[in-house]
């Protein structure tokens, strides 16, 4: 039989360590241990909470995700946190019961993560938040959002960024980070728990676009095709999101809006603005001279 490896995967700030196998576990979902009462029945995640930095641990079928204090970072304790995995993984007696994972419901878990805007901070969710990307520049336009319109009571919450499964927050100048993410983050995961709910939290008022893009020309399509080809991806991973606007063919203009954290992001207008106007410039020969981003 072949035996378990894993391939680590962790970045500096991000309290999630991410343990990825070569082959699937034996269980049918997901679940998340909160301490090691919660683990009594699976050896494998009850011995993980031995460690003292260890806060909790989601399993998949075929990944091992342990979120840590903020005792020490994780290159200091990731090659023996991934050896103690392998060993366990790989000991015929350190089975994970199946049984253990039926009809339970994956809780929801909250963590933070910095964006290159240093006014916002991306809070990722283990679960879907919305179908659409919404955006509220300020509590009048949250009304009938509940999570929202209770976020914006904050004094220093500026703007609110909705994506699938992450919510990033735009902050008052004047207020530090350091001081107020871990409030935020257990607010979050308290409104969401708390059922007001991955339904009534967020109205569903879309903001995809701010320009009026039917009857798209064939130009225009390939515009946004290759945006949310291309482009997308890359700026949600950062907390933000980009959207076509407008085409002004004789002039070959192209207007694309910035949301969430690419908006007045100091280095992102520039840094997209030249990416995008290069890759239109490359994709659409001859129809591109110039690309204006647009803080949203």
């Amino acid at each position: 039989m072949e035996p378990f490896r894993i391939k680590t995967k962790y970045e500096t700030g991000n309290p999630i360590a991410y343990f990825l196998l070569n082959k699937s576990l034996n269980i049918d979902k997901s679940k998340v241990y909160n301490n090691i009462d919660e683990a009594q029945e699976i050896p494998i995640v009850k011995k993980l909470f031995y460690l003292p930095f260890v806060k909790s641990v989601r399993i998949t079928p075929q990944s091992i995700e342990i979120e840590k204090f903020n005792i020490l970072e994780w290159n200091e304790v990731v090659e023996e946190v991934e050896n103690q995995l392998i060993n366990d993984l790989n000991d015929e007696e350190m089975t994970l019961e199946t049984q253990s994972f039926k009809n339970n419901k994956t809780p929801l878990t909250i963590y933070a993560e910095s964006t290159p805007n240093p006014s916002v901070m991306k809070f990722v969710c283990n679960q879907k938040l919305v179908e659409e990307t919404i955006e509220y520049k300020n509590i009048k336009e949250a009304n009938g959002a509940s999570l929202a319109q209770d976020l914006f009571n904050f004094p220093f919450i500026k703007e609110i960024f909705i994506s699938e499964n992450y919510i990033s927050l735009t902050k008052i100048d004047s207020t530090k980070w350091d001081a107020i993410v871990l409030e935020l983050r257990e607010f979050i995961l308290d409104g969401l728990n708390k059922d007001k709910g991955l339904v009534n939290s967020f109205s569903k008022k879309s903001l995809q676009t701010k320009g009026k893009i039917s009857k798209n020309t064939n130009i225009e399509k390939k515009i946004i095709s290759i945006l949310d080809e291309y482009i997308k991806p890359a700026v949600a991973s950062d907390g933000g999101n980009i959207v076509f606007e407008s085409y002004l063919e004789e002039k070959k203009i192209v207007n694309v809006v910035l949301q969430g954290a690419c908006s007045g992001c100091p280095s992102s207008t520039l840094t997209l603005k030249n990416g995008i106007e290069t890759m239109l410039k490359q994709m659409i020969p001859g129809k591109i001279n110039v690309v204006n981003a647009i803080n949203g």
